[in-house]
């Protein structure tokens, strides 16, 4: 189906207002190099790709040949055509991918948006490899105190506190049969000042303040233009999780549990 004009527009506000200058994810770089190794031409599957971003990150960090599945398809038009980057129409649920295809896969601030957390983990356990990693970046309830968002928009931590926990998610994918590795808080630059930051945001693409309400939301920007009035060179970092699960061999199934 042929995205709508609102489709597009919303589209293109939610690249502006949520993708993140590359060079603001170094420390992302670094934490997902940590957890695997990927070879040039290895496969990720990025699920809930959005406009892209990160598929993009891939492929050109690692080399990477990036099946990138997006439900929405004025999202999925974004998404760069470039030889190493496949955009398919799909939903974390029934991946339009066969199994044992990727090397590892990445949920980026998609966990929320996940109608049922179990099956998806059952097709993902399908679409990789024996060992590969599942990659979450998310915000978790409980563990959100150092996004910028929540910072300025206090209500915000109220809309995270809906999403699935770290426990939920894990017990979702121990399920089907992935062991957690890792949980570790990463830090990114989503613009180079606070006032570039405000610029940026745009309400009704950010699931953490599109549900405040208007009183809440006017007395954020205000906090937010205020410090970036008196820290003018303060570079927007903001943090979340990165939450590691790795596939086992046929037939296992995990508690969730990890010393990490």
């Amino acid at each position: 189906m042929e995205a709508t004009a609102p489709d597009r527009r919303f589209a293109e506000d939610y690249r502006l207002a949520r993708e993140i200058p590359r060079d603001g994810l170094t420390a992302w770089r670094a934490a997902i190099a940590a957890e695997v190794d990927l070879a040039p031409g290895a496969t990720v599957l990025d699920v809930g790709a959005g406009t892209g971003s990160f598929a993009s990150a891939f492929a050109d960090w690692f080399g990477a040949r990036v099946l990138a599945v997006e439900p929405a398809s004025a999202m999925r038009a974004l998404i760069p055509r470039q030889g190493r980057i496949e955009a398919l129409d799909g939903r974390a649920e029934e991946l339009p991918v066969p199994d044992g295809c990727a090397d590892a896969a990445w949920l980026g601030s998609v966990v929320h948006h996940i109608g049922d957390l179990d099956a998806a983990a059952r097709e993902l356990r399908r679409a990789l490899k024996p060992g590969a990693p599942v990659l979450i970046r998310n915000s978790f309830p409980g563990r959100c105190a150092r996004d910028l968002r929540v910072r300025f928009f206090p209500g915000a931590e109220r809309i995270v506190d809906g999403y699935p926990t770290v426990e939920r998610t894990c017990a979702a994918f121990a399920g089907a049969g992935f062991t957690r590795v890792a949980l570790h808080a990463v830090p990114q630059e989503s613009a180079p000042s606070l006032a570039a930051f405000a610029d940026r945001i745009r309400r009704d693409t950010d699931a953490k303040l599109r549900g405040l309400d208007d009183e809440e939301f006017e007395r954020g920007m205000r906090r937010l233009r205020t410090a970036a009035e008196q820290e003018p060179n303060r570079p927007a970092v903001s943090w979340m999780d990165l939450l590691v699960l790795v596939r086992g061999p046929a037939g296992t199934v995990s508690d969730g549990s990890s010393p990490r």
